[in-house]
């Protein structure tokens, strides 16, 4: 066990109804236009900078890679018309969806996995370091004679008392596109001795990496381990249809999402605030069966704000602590962490 890890909490039943007191839920209410007080939301309880107490497992399957990150205060991408030399804060990291989650979930979860699917050259060994750094259980799959996927963020200077624009560049067909069914069963051990099993929609994107993630939902449902989906990217709707989509989110027991990402999946306006919101939560409960756990985020920039719902009931609704001031990377990831984390603290 390592050092500060938590026993093992009693499992949680792996398909929960909407019944009152429910873990990780407070108690529902009818759905009405009016906003739903708590006790305590997610980012009061744990909050953002991790548990007093790391307790409960997390296994996660997604992306992991190297990213190259800069930020360009003395250029604007609509000002470029040649070739330009900046001088800036830029800095390599491993990350990628699945690490990205974990390095923030190892401050709050007891056990953290990591499942993806990676490259055979000098960065593997770099990214098999950090993960042992953070503290995460090293599940990953190597593809022979290719190389990892690398990414690239660059974000402008700002706009006025805004944030500059974001460009993210990513290496197209990386490994994790290549994740197959059998090397998720081989992980099944990991899997099932989780609370949570954590996915996301780019593995959507190739259908290799789709069926395993499928097969996974499948083994951590067979396990009685949760299943919470990240829907990214923010623009898969205009990836993928809906139909290659929403049966996915029917396995999960949880669903992250921006709200206007699953608006434009189901072909309704973009909401524009918590009201509008409110007005796509039946359009889930139609296109969606069973009773998936709904977090919600909404507001300028898609993170000011989340509602919490399940079908039928508005449970809660709760600003994230995002705003000027604060830095929009790995900002998701924190919030999540501390999400998964109350819902299964039944709190």
């Amino acid at each position: 066990m390592r050092m500060g890890a938590a026993r093992r909490a009693p499992r949680l039943r792996p398909h929960p109804e909407p019944a009152s007191g429910d873990p990780g839920l407070p108690r529902p209410a009818a759905l009405s236009g009016r906003d739903m007080a708590a006790p305590r939301t997610p980012v009061q309880w744990p909050g953002l900078e991790g548990a007093d107490e790391r307790r409960f497992g997390l296994f996660v399957i997604g992306d992991v890679g190297i990213e190259i990150r800069a930020s360009l205060p003395d250029v604007r991408f609509t000002e470029l018309d040649a070739d330009r030399l900046s001088y800036a804060p830029a800095r390599a990291m491993v990350a990628g969806t699945a690490v990205n989650l974990a390095r923030c979930a190892t401050r709050y979860f007891s056990r953290v996995g990591v499942l993806g699917k990676v490259g055979d050259d000098d960065f593997t060994p770099v990214i098999r370091r950090e993960l042992r750094r953070i503290g995460a259980d090293d599940h990953l799959r190597v593809e022979p004679g290719t190389a990892n996927g690398v990414a690239v963020m660059l974000r402008d200077r700002p706009r006025g008392g805004g944030r500059g624009a974001r460009l993210l560049v990513v290496q197209d067909d990386p490994p994790g596109r290549r994740l197959t069914e059998p090397e998720v069963r081989a992980a099944a051990a990991g899997i099932g001795a989780a609370d949570v099993l954590v996915t996301d929609g780019y593995s959507l994107l190739s259908p290799v990496s789709r069926e395993a993630l499928r097969a996974a939902a499948r083994t951590a449902r067979d396990a009685g381990t949760r299943v919470a989906f990240d829907l990214v990217p923010h623009d898969i709707d205009a990836r993928l249809p809906a139909g290659a989509v929403l049966p996915v989110l029917a396995l999960a027991d949880a669903v992250i999402s921006e709200a206007p990402t699953l608006a434009r999946l189901l072909g309704r306006p973009v909401p524009d605030g918590g009201h509008e919101v409110r007005g796509l939560l039946p359009e889930l409960d139609r296109a969606v069966p069973g009773r998936p756990l709904w977090l919600l985020r909404f507001g300028a920039t898609a993170l000011e704000r989340v509602i919490a719902y399940r079908r039928g009931r508005l449970l809660l609704e709760y600003p994230t602590g995002y705003g000027d001031g604060v830095e929009r990377a790995g900002f998701g990831d924190r919030l999540a962490a501390s999400e998964l984390y109350w819902w299964l603290s039944g709190t």
